[in-house]
């Protein structure tokens, strides 16, 4: 499995869905909407929502995703203890596959803890 850089990923993609935005102002904008009432502190934490979207993103597969919610989790302050547990579950979900995309996820945790 090549190491990616998460950094570079979630710029990249951040990068190439800026002419999506405005193509697609009212779509993206609603979306927009959406991840923010999601992720609301609410009667669960931003930080717990973080670590479900973490579970997800590995079980879905999802690089950038995994990219996303990684740097935003590091950003919440959870702890690598916290971030494994969730990837633990995302495996016992998920099964083989989620545990090569788990370590992906663990790479991008090194990565975005060093910036």
């Amino acid at each position: 499995m090549t190491t990616p850089s998460f950094p570079e990923l979630t710029q990249n993609v951040s990068r190439q869905l800026v002419p999506f935005r405005k193509s697609q102002a009212a779509t993206m904008q609603g979306f927009s909407a959406m991840a923010s009432a999601a992720m609301a502190d609410g009667t669960l934490s931003e930080k717990t929502k973080e670590l479900i979207a973490l579970g997800i993103s590995v079980s879905q597969r999802c690089p950038a995703c995994i990219g996303f919610h990684t740097k935003a989790l590091v950003k919440l302050g959870a702890t690598k203890a916290e971030f494994e547990e969730a990837l633990g579950v995302a495996v016992y979900m998920g099964g083989g596959p989620s545990l090569m995309y788990a370590a992906e996820a663990l790479q991008a945790w090194e990565q975005f803890s060093a910036c």
